[in-house]
């Protein structure tokens, strides 16, 4: 990420513009851009530890960053998602096997399936708004503080510092990640076995009212 490392170079510390790059890049990546927001906060992160941006600023721009994404990238999903998807033309088939992929996800993992679905498939499968708004940020949150702090202390950690702020990082970031597998395990048993019992109900978490022809 060269260009975060050269908004981020200035003679008086971090420079805003560093920042704005997060911003727009953990934004475009909750959009539906692949790679790109794991890559800007690993790497921003990365940064933070040799002391050239700020960690905590980072952590705070990168959730924002992600919230501010997958709100727009689920409402061009909810107005031109199918027909962006289903559109004829390049990577048609592509496109659709991604909305069958994120119906299929949506059946089996509930409303945990924004974790694992692009925010335009989410609107294009009208997620109900208000629901998608609270776990979208609670997925871009658990990402942030899975990947920043793991990406801070293990800079921190090969630049040869192993004290506790800088171990505890690394361990608390991979930490949090494998928490959120477990619990999104335990929620996925426990919504398996609810739609056992209700067979054939709609996606979760969809709005039959926001269903459109």
């Amino acid at each position: 990420m060269h260009v975060l490392a050269a908004a981020g170079s200035s003679a008086n510390g971090p420079g805003v513009w560093a920042y704005l790059v997060i911003l727009a890049a953990t934004a475009a990546g909750y959009m539906g851009v692949p790679f790109i927001g794991t890559a800007a906060i690993g790497a921003a992160a990365v940064f933070a530890s040799q002391e050239k941006l700020k960690i905590a600023a980072v952590l705070i721009v990168a959730v924002i960053g992600n919230e501010i994404g997958g709100l727009l990238g689920y409402k061009i999903g909810d107005r031109w998602g199918r027909r962006i998807l289903e559109h004829p033309g390049p990577a048609l088939e592509w496109r659709k096997k991604t909305l069958a992929k994120g119906e299929t996800i949506y059946q089996k993992w509930g409303r945990l399936a924004v974790f694992f679905t692009p925010a335009l498939v989410s609107g294009a499968l009208r997620m109900r708004f208000g629901q998608f708004a609270v776990w979208n940020f609670f997925a871009g949150a658990v990402f942030v503080l899975s990947v920043g702090p793991a990406a801070y202390g293990a800079g921190r950690v090969a630049s040869g510092h192993h004290d506790l702020v800088s171990v505890g990082m690394l361990v608390g970031g991979v930490a949090v990640g494998v928490l959120c597998v477990v619990l999104g395990i335990r929620h996925h048993r426990r919504h398996r076995a609810a739609s056992g019992s209700h067979p054939g109900s709609r996606l979760p978490g969809t709005d039959p009212a926001q269903e459109r022809s």
